[in-house]
């Protein structure tokens, strides 16, 4: 199955890049990049989730690179990046350095916006010296940071023992998940979007997610089951808003709300009623529009900051 499969037009359909580049993390593993927009405009880096790849993003892209400097990367083993050594919290910090150093200047800010996964990854490098470097505020879309297999509603059961079990089961699954066939896009609407999402947004994240090599997807599983990342966002300091679906059943807002409370600088918490997991194509114009008041809001600050 193609790593590349993804709509070929609409707004769903994933803009071409002013360039592409390849950053290569700490361990070896080699990131492609892409760089859509103005190279002087402010810098906005996305990071996709599990499954996912660039083309989730494509909505954003094309409606932030008119005026801002849109950053993405394909997660290791995602997209257009192939499989690195090694998979865990602490790859996803490397990967992130390495996008942020070989993109933006010394010193340079950007507004950082994570996705399930990516957002997790914005949580593992909040202690990293080139996150802090470079980092001025960050938006967190439909993730968490610890129990995501307790927690998860996709298995319609009270919470406990069978619950968990049951999810970490089909979340681990091993299987192929095979082409995008009516059935797969049902299974795909249930588990990860809301029940209002149109059909060309389920057909978009449902190309984007069978997408995914299934050894991939199956070895980052095996990591977000463990995934205790609490220490993280103790250490995000930098200005930060979250974004979640009231629908959302991978990471539900009891997740979203365990991180309001534990960051130490929130700056914006939103619920969006019926909404599921794929915030940024389920509600798109929302999500670039709180990338865009986090840039206005604080990019400026962050560069005189720098230069003082």
């Amino acid at each position: 199955m193609s790593r590349l499969m993804h709509v070929k037009s609409g707004p769903y359909a994933p803009p071409a890049p002013v360039r592409e580049l390849v950053a290569v993390s700490a361990d070896g593993a080699r990131l492609h990049v892409e760089v859509h927009g103005p190279e002087s405009a402010p810098a906005v880096v996305l990071a996709h989730g599990w499954t996912c790849s660039t083309a989730f993003w494509a909505a954003q892209i094309r409606d932030l690179a008119a005026d801002h400097r849109v950053i993405a990367y394909d997660q290791r083993g995602h997209g257009r990046s192939p499989a690195g050594p090694a998979y865990g919290t602490d790859a996803l910090a490397d990967d992130l350095e390495a996008v942020l150093e070989a993109t933006l200047a010394p010193g340079e800010k950007a507004v950082i916006a994570g996705h399930s996964m990516g957002g997790m990854t914005v949580m593992a490098a909040a202690e990293r010296p080139g996150f802090r470097e470079h980092a001025v505020a960050v938006l967190l879309c439909s993730t968490g940071s610890s129990r995501l297999v307790a927690e998860s509603t996709v298995v319609p059961l009270g919470p406990g023992r069978l619950r968990t079990w049951l999810t970490g089961h089909i979340l681990g699954a091993r299987a192929p998940l095979g082409p995008v066939t009516p059935v797969a896009r049902r299974i795909l609407k249930y588990g990860t979007m809301g029940p209002g999402s149109a059909p060309h947004m389920v057909e978009a994240c449902a190309r984007i997610v069978h997408a995914c090599p299934r050894k991939v997807r199956h070895a980052w599983s095996q990591v977000l089951a463990l995934l205790d990342l609490d220490h993280g966002v103790r250490e995000l300091r930098v200005p930060t808003a979250v974004v979640v679906g009231t629908a959302d059943r991978l990471t539900p807002p009891v997740q979203a709300r365990a991180l309001i409370a534990a960051l130490p600088n929130c700056v914006g918490a939103t619920e969006l009623p019926g909404l599921g997991h794929m915030t940024p194509v389920e509600a798109p114009e929302l999500v670039s529009g709180r990338i865009r008041e986090l840039v206005a809001t604080y990019t400026t600050i962050g560069t005189i900051k720098e230069g003082a």
